[in-house]
């Protein structure tokens, strides 16, 4: 297993709990963006640099993701994909998407999309990262870590 990180968008806090559980269980973490990232000096984490542009970073990941490596993304499009391919999809929030939520959260964000795009006020963007978001995120890596472990 590897860990891919769509870095762009990704707290701080939950890259720096990646550096340790990528240290604590030397599982592969590999950080894709568009700009230029400072990682910890580690065998176990890199940094992957792509090209600006519209999904550049996401259409990496898909393509170098193999069957069970994890993508920490709040990209449900992406997540899809990563599903779509076997791997697993855990949002920098803790939501663990899988197959059987995955078409849901698709479909509303579409719609949300659609939404906004009519003018409708939606409500604005996501509650600020929090202290809950961090423990669940952490919660729910150490679940997937435990059981590649395991396997």
């Amino acid at each position: 297993m590897k860990i891919w990180v769509d870095a762009d968008a990704c707290p701080a806090v939950v890259k720096e709990i990646l550096f340790r559980a990528a240290e604590r269980t030397a599982v592969s973490l590999i950080l894709v963006a568009n700009q230029s990232l400072h990682v910890p000096n580690s065998r176990y984490i890199s940094n992957l640099q792509v090209p600006k542009g519209f999904d550049v970073a996401d259409n990496e990941i898909v393509k170098r993701l193999e069957t069970g490596d994890l993508v920490i993304t709040g990209d449900i499009p992406l997540a899809a994909e990563v599903i779509d391919k076997g791997g697993h999809a855990l949002s920098p929030r803790g939501e663990l998407h899988t197959p059987d939520n995955i078409k849901a959260r698709l479909n509303m964000r579409d719609f949300m999309d659609t939404m906004r795009a009519s003018g409708v006020d939606t409500g604005g963007g996501p509650a600020a990262f929090g202290h809950k978001d961090r423990q669940a995120f952490a919660n729910q890596l150490d679940t997937l870590l435990t059981r590649h472990v395991r396997d």
